[in-house]
């Protein structure tokens, strides 16, 4: 018995129009920038023809990502609510995939744009097995107070009865074919700005790290610290952090060379130092782990993993001879691929837009014991 298991932040999926770039010009779309718009009615408009216009696309994207996924368990990142899910699902997916989800999760979670986790499942598995939900749970109200994690790092920007997670950690409780099955997915604090001479990453990482001891302590709350090892879960999502990434060294026009770096620290160390779950995608080479590229000009650029499925050293264990795989034909043509990895992009993909996601599907076969 088999069970495709898929995480895929899909970037804004959004059923509503944001005008505050009209008096924002940090939140405003570059395209707009090139026009004098002196009215912000006449902004909404341009704005909302903008959005229309290029979303079709983008989401036909989307959903080309997704059906190449073929996954029976899809775990979704930044969802505006259940309306879109729904929307998305009907208009795109079953529509072009021709095998919908019927079964739709989502809880309303602490992010300040509103996007949500979220999670779509098959009523069976490709193999004919009953897929069914037996509890879901958020975790979106918990604090730092009821775990006893708050510590100096966190003083600096929270409070101890602060949320600990941004958005979520949506908990459910699951049988494929009558087997125990446990999913986590999450989406934990994204990378901010510098402060107090720290980059994005650093200055952020310790909230990322609390999201990831909370997950932990909540698994061994369930299961008990000795045999969470021995159950049978996955936690899923976009952790907005990497334990190592691959530095592309060149710009546009010159040939480009690509070096792996270990990361000094991560906040995903909590689930790796002790062996609590593994990092599947480790499983492949190197050069051909990462799930998105960051750039912020030939002087910044690399390929790095944001997007993970840690499975409970049991369930790797009995999937030791499998590895996921990651669908890239949805990256605009900017990204830059390691030689010999190079993937037949989608119809109509641009240099930087329309693009399924900035993000890749990951997706793994896995035989659950």
């Amino acid at each position: 018995m088999s069970l495709r298991l898929a995480t895929f932040n899909v970037e804004n999926l959004l059923t509503r129009f944001d005008f505050t770039g009209f008096r924002n010009q940090l939140r405003q779309d570059r395209v707009i920038k090139l026009f004098q718009v002196s009215s912000e009615g006449v902004y909404q408009q341009l704005e909302q023809a903008r959005v229309i216009a290029a979303t079709d696309d983008t989401r036909q994207m989307t959903a080309l990502a997704i059906a190449d996924a073929d996954a029976d368990i899809l775990c979704l990142q930044e969802i505006d609510n259940m309306a879109a899910l729904q929307a998305f699902e009907y208009g795109y997916l079953f529509r072009m995939v021709g095998n919908g989800y019927r079964q739709k999760y989502l809880v309303e979670g602490n992010d300040s744009r509103g996007i949500d986790v979220a999670v779509l499942m098959r009523e069976e598995t490709r193999d004919g097995q009953k897929i069914e939900l037996r509890d879901i749970r958020s975790h979106a109200m918990t604090t730092y107070r009821d775990l006893d994690l708050f510590d100096e790092e966190l003083a600096l920007t929270n409070r101890i009865d602060d949320k600990i997670f941004k958005r979520d950690c949506l908990e459910l409780d699951l049988l494929i074919g009558g087997r125990p099955f446990s999913l986590y997915v999450v989406h934990f604090k994204s990378m901010g700005n510098p402060r107090d001479g720290l980059d994005g990453r650093q200055s952020t990482m310790p909230i990322r790290r609390a999201e990831a001891r909370a997950v932990r302590r909540i698994i061994e709350d369930r299961f008990g610290a000795d045999q969470a090892g021995t159950k049978s879960f996955a936690i899923c999502g976009d952790m907005n952090d990497y334990q190592e990434r691959v530095d592309v060294i060149g710009r546009r026009g010159t040939s480009y060379r690509f070096e792996h770096q270990v990361e000094a620290e991560s906040a995903l160390d909590v689930f790796s130092h002790d062996g609590f779950a593994e990092n599947v995608v480790r499983r492949r080479e190197a050069l051909d782990r990462w799930t998105l590229y960051h750039t912020r000009g030939p002087q910044e650029q690399w390929l790095c993993q944001l997007d993970y499925l840690w499975l409970s050293p049991d369930l790797a264990a009995h999937n030791a001879g499998r590895r996921p795989e990651i669908i890239r034909s949805g990256q605009p043509y900017r990204t830059i691929f390691p030689p010999g990895h190079e993937v037949e992009r989608y119809p109509r993909t641009g240099w930087d837009r329309p693009k399924a996601s900035d993000h890749c599907p990951v997706v793994m076969t896995l035989d659950l014991p």
